[in-house]
């Protein structure tokens, strides 16, 4: 009996070593439940804004979803799973907040003197906040003094609670609010005219016809970054 005692004790231990060998490996495979989860609300934020999007009149677009770490790897790798035709076809959109607005300007109902602009540029170009300053002083006929205009990058939970996605994720797309947009100059330049910017989750991205996002967004069309 106690033989018999010994053995299965001693093949339980066996079991259980197995089991945290298979876990510390990860061979077994992880509850999917949180995977299912991130799944579906991708695929209702792919399919909400795929309605916008169609619903806007636009028609050449595309999504694309991509590993969790793809902002670990270099602008190469990037173009090659999203399948662009250039590194220069990579973009990002940034939310910007004019810290010196006057203080009646308090929101994006103004699109030549908003608060907020959300600014379209390519991953190859460093961003000049002082272009854009100009821009919006030119815009306004000169009739708002320079020094009201400071464009710097929003806070985190300003961005998140204006676009309604998270870094990395933001578009020009389905936003909760209607910001101005700013298109790069150099973007419209691109060919062919089809560029990938985010898809309003962090492993969603989307792909669109750029003549087709200029009709979308009736975007500022500003030169606001260099090479």
């Amino acid at each position: 009996m106690e033989e018999e005692l010994s053995s299965l004790e001693k093949r339980q231990t066996q079991i259980l070593n197995r089991i945290s060998n298979l876990e510390k490996h990860s061979i077994l495979p992880k509850s999917s439940s949180s995977k299912n989860n991130e799944e579906t609300t991708a695929a209702a934020t792919e399919s909400r804004l795929s309605d916008v999007l169609v619903s806007g009149g636009v028609k050449d677009f595309a999504f694309k979803r991509v590993p969790s770490d793809y902002y670990d790897w270099s602008l190469e790798d990037r173009r090659d799973v999203l399948g662009a035709a250039s590194i220069h076809h990579l973009c990002k959109s940034i939310v910007l907040v004019n810290t010196q607005a006057a203080s009646n300007v308090i929101d994006c109902s103004d699109r030549q003197n908003s608060k907020y602009y959300v600014v379209v540029v390519q991953y190859t170009a460093r961003f000049s906040a002082d272009t854009v300053k100009n821009f919006l002083y030119t815009l306004n006929n000169g009739k708002i003094p320079k020094k009201r205009f400071n464009l710097r990058l929003a806070p985190e939970e300003i961005s998140c609670k204006l676009t309604g996605y998270e870094h990395n994720g933001v578009t020009c797309v389905g936003m909760n609010t209607d910001i101005p947009v700013i298109l790069d100059e150099a973007i419209v330049k691109l060919n062919p005219d089809f560029f990938w910017l985010g898809g309003g989750e962090i492993d969603l991205k989307l792909g669109i016809r750029t003549s087709e996002f200029v009709n979308f967004t009736k975007p500022f069309i500003v030169n606001c970054s260099g090479s």
